[in-house]
């Protein structure tokens, strides 16, 4: 409908072409970096904040030698893991913990032959069991050297791994980043260039509306994204093609955008 209305070829902030912020082009090469030395990475950061546009590039980033199965899902047990990571790297996952985990351990050591290293990457980690967590990176111990666990979660995991009971987990870490909230400016020249990529015309948005949705997306990105995405539905329903700050306020009025004070009193 968006782009059907602006006449655009392409939909504003579609996935595939979302550009990585220069400072998650620092934390990409990084993390390919200890790829080769091998250990334990932590990429945290609130919902929204980037982490999965950043794990997607790692995933992305070298097909040909960087192998980075990702595992979504969890809140598996610790046989349905090594089920994720077995269909990852396309082997038959078929029987027990232990039949998989030989299978794993013996590909990890054919794509080494190959000259490849290996970045297994766990989306939500702060939402695994410690236990699971722990017989995975137990696992990985019989990897090849360079190879590379990435954490992607929440900053909560932080707190889980200072506990004295998850030491082993936490020594191993090698490197960990926060993912912070963008300033003002910051957003509003992301929201700009999705435009660019678009092909949507800046002046789409007047200036008093383009401000006020950095000020209400706090920094976060993936707010950001909705608040447009919102607004030029309320411009279309409006008939009109410029955005502006009645459209954002119409948006902000969704009980999801206002604080829990605010519909208390309503």
């Amino acid at each position: 409908m968006i782009r059907s209305y602006f006449g655009i070829e392409a939909a504003p902030f579609d996935p595939r072409h979302v550009c990585l912020l220069p400072q998650q082009e620092e934390v990409l090469d990084t993390l390919r970096v200890h790829c080769q030395q091998g250990g334990l990475c932590l990429i945290l950061g609130e919902p929204g904040t980037g982490k999965s546009v950043l794990k997607q590039a790692l995933i992305d980033s070298d097909p040909k030698r960087l192998i980075a199965p990702a595992i979504a899902r969890t809140l598996h047990t610790y046989l349905n893991t090594l089920k994720v990571l077995c269909e990852a790297f396309a082997i038959d996952f078929d029987g027990g913990a232990h039949t998989c985990e030989k299978r794993i351990i013996d590909e990890a050591f054919r794509l080494n032959r190959q000259g490849k290293m290996i970045a297994p990457v766990i989306d939500d980690a702060h939402l695994m069991d410690v236990l699971c967590l722990r017989r995975l990176r137990l696992l990985l111990e019989d990897f090849p050297k360079n190879h590379n666990l990435v954490l992607v979660a929440q900053p909560c995991l932080v707190r889980t791994l200072a506990l004295a009971v998850n030491e082993d987990i936490r020594s191993r870490v090698t490197y960990s980043v926060a993912m912070m909230r963008l300033t003002n400016e910051q957003t509003q020249a992301f929201i700009l260039d999705q435009f660019d990529r678009a092909g949507l015309a800046h002046n789409v948005f007047t200036d008093r509306a383009l401000n006020l949705i950095a000020r209400s997306s706090d920094g976060v990105l993936r707010k950001a994204r909705n608040l447009c995405l919102g607004c030029l539905i309320e411009a279309i329903r409006d008939q009109t093609r410029t955005v502006d700050i009645d459209h954002v306020n119409a948006v902000l009025k969704q009980p999801h955008w206002r604080a829990h004070h605010d519909l208390q009193q309503t």
